[in-house]
């Protein structure tokens, strides 16, 4: 065995501790094990330590995992990583929630392709306009709200943003202080933040997902 489930364990308990701090209840946060090019094997070794939410970033490992572990009753699938319209019919089809949503044509897509209930989806904000990552600048979110709250097939749930690696605690509580201020502004309350390195501090600002994956996994190679 690989010790998976004495990490999620651990991280299960830090995850109650953090919403201790912050005077929440553990069951408002949902641990999305994030299980991106590892193996089904070890995504059963968490299935049956009780874990039922992974994440997955590319959309054809997405559709291959979801068809090798179909026996897995209430495994649940959250696509991560930016889609291409391409590649949207297999989220469409095999996932409970998409978390990065920054382009209309991509959701018009999910809205077309979507043939179950609606599918949950977190905005994608580039909290520290970063050039080199995707997501919306802050100012262009009630627009891009407002076109995507019209298409059948697709719910706004809430936002998700993947801020620039600090070690600077107060630096990454202004990230995302920043996410949960744009949420409260246009009327939502789902909150993708926070991942391996930040899920603590992430919880402590109002995060209702945390995506963790190298600390429950390992390093990938």
């Amino acid at each position: 065995m690989s010790g998976i489930a004495e990490r999620l364990a651990d991280i299960r308990s830090r995850v109650a501790a953090a919403c201790a701090r912050a005077g929440r209840e553990p069951g408002s946060v949902t641990l999305v094990a994030v299980s991106k090019l590892k193996p089904a094997a070890l995504i059963r070794e968490a299935y049956a330590a009780g874990q039922r939410d992974f994440g997955e970033n590319y959309a054809q490992e997405l559709r291959d995992k979801a068809a090798e572990l179909v026996d897995l009753e209430g495994l649940r699938w959250h696509a991560i990583g930016p889609l291409q319209t391409n590649k949207v019919k297999y989220v469409a089809r095999a996932a409970l929630s998409f978390h990065a949503l920054d382009r209309l044509e991509v959701a018009q897509e999910l809205s077309r392709r979507r043939q179950d209930a609606p599918i949950p989806c977190y905005v994608e904000v580039n909290v520290g306009g970063e050039a080199s990552k995707s997501g919306l600048a802050p100012e262009a979110l009630g627009p891009f709200l407002e076109a995507v709250r019209a298409l059948p097939g697709l719910r706004v749930e809430g936002l998700m943003s993947l801020p620039p690696p600090t070690e600077d605690e107060q630096v990454a509580r202004g990230y995302f202080r920043t996410l949960r201020e744009l949420a409260r502004q246009h009327a939502l309350t789902g909150l993708s933040m926070g991942t391996t390195h930040d899920f603590e501090l992430a919880i402590e600002e109002g995060a209702t997902l945390v995506r963790v994956g190298t600390a429950i996994f390992g390093e990938r190679t």
